[in-house]
């Protein structure tokens, strides 16, 4: 026999490691993934490491959103501690799976079922006996559900969040079981619930008093239910939007406004004037959000009304027909503006937008989309007055001269967003904009003044650049966007459709951008396979892909989108 060799370890020498990984305890391992949960893909290359890392994963996950029907009960099974299920993409969920969900995850919290089409009342009884502790469900879109499906959402005793967004057959009798059962309720969503009505929204209020946010849109309602609604000590947020049944008369019984609302969204309330509106605001101290979109006109007795809300931080009048006098009152408001959108508001002249925004300086979001009034002396005005603009969308805006580009980049250094779609911006205006090194969003879609000079100008300056729209920019080239490929790595989106000049050049450099999510490339026709070939290969987080009208592209194109393009949500190819 031979002589066994003895192994002998000094006791200062450390023991072989075959995987360095085992060292990280399970703690460390999760505060990784933590730090990756805003991307899906990462995740997945983690899980691949090893095989601990595999089931690590798996454990750590409680998210789970799976992409066809005939995924779900395989991915339950490997992540057994999901908590919150999405099956928005899986439309062929029926009574049968929801119940073998039920019986394996009885610890669910919330489930989104706004686009399954084939479950009934019965597969969601059977998904609230076993799972009590659900406190989120989201019904949207499931027109065929009936007050049976609501009685049996009744017995989710711990439900806090209910969305019903276009439940059409769902009738007061439904929303008052509802209301009996679940009284923990903090958010319901109703809108075009067309068969409820006062009686159903009201019996909500009175019996779920923990209500913190109500969408009413287009819901037949009448002030009658508004009483009890406005008696709810948490209520937050409420939007009565398209709601014809309410008008001045019905509002002008109210004794009081919500004491506890922030946002109001009143759009499209073409009954209400600003008589209407001030009895629905009265008391409303906390007020912070305003919504009034195409709905009353912008007089000084509507400015007037909101005078003394001195917290009030937003308001949106898109669509309004504005007066002199009641912008300018809003500039002698005593809150001060952070958002203000007016956006296709007849009215606005440079006159009383250079009045607002000199008392309004606080201002971090602006929208005068299509004001078609203003000109120069507009943007002279707001880039001197609102130094700190985050936001500022001024689509359309025909009047406004090129001079007027430069004054953005050289007096609003904090912009994240910029939108001068369809705008008489020139490159000398895209070099001032390039001081902009926190832009996110650069809208040029129609700027025909624009070359690739100007474009390279921004690839210098914005590296953080996220989002690209030159829909229709016909003067770029293969070289600008080039330069954008090589100097803006975080690029998420880029539209360049009908852009007869971008050849697979601009594909292959874009290629490089290994977080672009959404590619617009309809109607350049010297797009080919070879182009689109590299963008999926490299580009595996790709979701939103436009190929309609490029007519070189090809099943050579096609085959590595069905290979590579595992993320793919929507594909648009149709049409010559």
């Amino acid at each position: 026999m031979k002589k066994q060799k003895s192994i002998i370890l000094k006791m200062d020498e450390p023991l072989p490691i075959s995987n360095p990984f085992d060292l990280l305890t399970e703690e460390i391992i999760f505060a990784i993934l933590d730090s990756l949960n805003d991307d899906a893909f990462s995740k997945k290359s983690f899980s691949l490491v090893c095989k601990s890392f595999y089931f690590i994963e798996s454990r750590h996950r409680k998210t789970l959103r799976p992409l066809s029907s005939d995924l779900v009960l395989r991915t339950l099974k490997r992540y057994r501690f999901v908590s919150e299920l999405d099956l928005s993409l899986c439309p062929r969920v029926d009574d049968a799976a929801l119940t073998q969900i039920a019986s394996s995850r009885s610890s669910l919290r919330s489930i989104n079922l706004s686009r399954s089409r084939l479950f009934t009342h019965n597969g969601l009884s059977s998904l609230v006996a076993n799972c009590a502790g659900l406190v989120e469900i989201d019904l949207s879109n499931r027109a065929e559900l009936t007050d049976m499906a609501a009685a049996a959402i009744a017995e989710a005793k711990n439900l806090e969040r209910l969305s019903l967004l276009r439940c059409k057959m769902i009738t007061d009798m439904g929303i008052g079981c509802v209301a009996v059962g679940c009284k923990k309720l903090r958010f319901i969503n109703l809108k075009w619930c067309l068969r409820v009505s006062d009686l159903g929204v009201g019996l909500i209020a009175m019996k779920c008093k923990q209500i913190r946010a109500m969408d009413l849109s287009y819901v037949p309602i009448t002030e009658k239910c508004l009483p009890p609604i406005l008696e709810l000590e948490h209520l937050e947020d409420l939007v009565l939007e398209g709601c014809p049944g309410i008008d001045d008369d019905g509002l002008a019984t109210l004794k009081h406004g919500s004491k506890s609302l922030k946002t109001l969204n009143m759009s499209y309330c073409q009954n209400v004037s600003h008589v209407g509106l001030s009895s629905l605001t009265h008391g409303a101290e906390y007020l912070q959000h305003l919504f009034l979109a195409y709905s009353l006109s912008v007089t000084a007795d509507l400015a007037k009304c909101l005078h003394n809300i001195s917290r009030l931080q937003s308001i949106k009048l898109d669509g309004c027909s504005v007066t002199t006098s009641g912008i300018k009152a809003i500039g002698n408001w005593l809150a001060s503006l952070k958002e203000l959108s007016l956006s296709k508001c007849s009215g606005v002249t440079d006159e009383c937008l250079s009045f607002l925004v000199q008392t309004h300086k606080e201002l971090r979001k602006l929208d005068i989309t299509c004001c078609s009034k203003i000109t120069y002396a507009s943007i002279d005005s707001i880039t001197n007055s609102c130094t700190s603009l985050t936001s500022l969308r001024m689509e359309s805006c025909s009047l406004v001269s090129k001079d007027a580009f430069v004054l953005i980049g050289q007096r609003c250094r904090f912009l994240e967003e910029l939108d001068v779609t369809d705008d008489e911006i020139d490159n000398e205006g895209l070099k001032s904009i390039s001081r902009c090194s926190k832009l996110l969003t650069l809208k040029l879609g129609i700027c025909s003044n624009i070359t690739d000079d100007g474009l390279t100008h921004v690839a210098n300056g914005c590296s953080k650049l996220k989002e690209l729209d030159l829909y229709r920019s016909s003067g770029i080239t293969d070289e600008g966007i080039t330069a954008i490929a090589h100097g803006c790595p975080a690029l998420e989106m880029i539209n360049i459709a009908y852009n007869d000049k971008i050849t697979d050049t601009s594909l292959i450099s874009l290629s490089k951008c290994m977080l672009l999510k959404a590619l617009e490339i309809r109607g350049c026709h010297s797009v080919s396979s070879v182009g689109l070939s590299a963008i999926v290969m490299e580009c595996r987080q790709l979701m939103v892909l436009d190929i309609k009208k490029c007519t070189n592209i090809n099943d050579n194109g096609m085959i590595p989108v069905a290979q590579f393009s595992k993320n793919l949500k929507q594909l648009q190819m149709l049409g010559s």
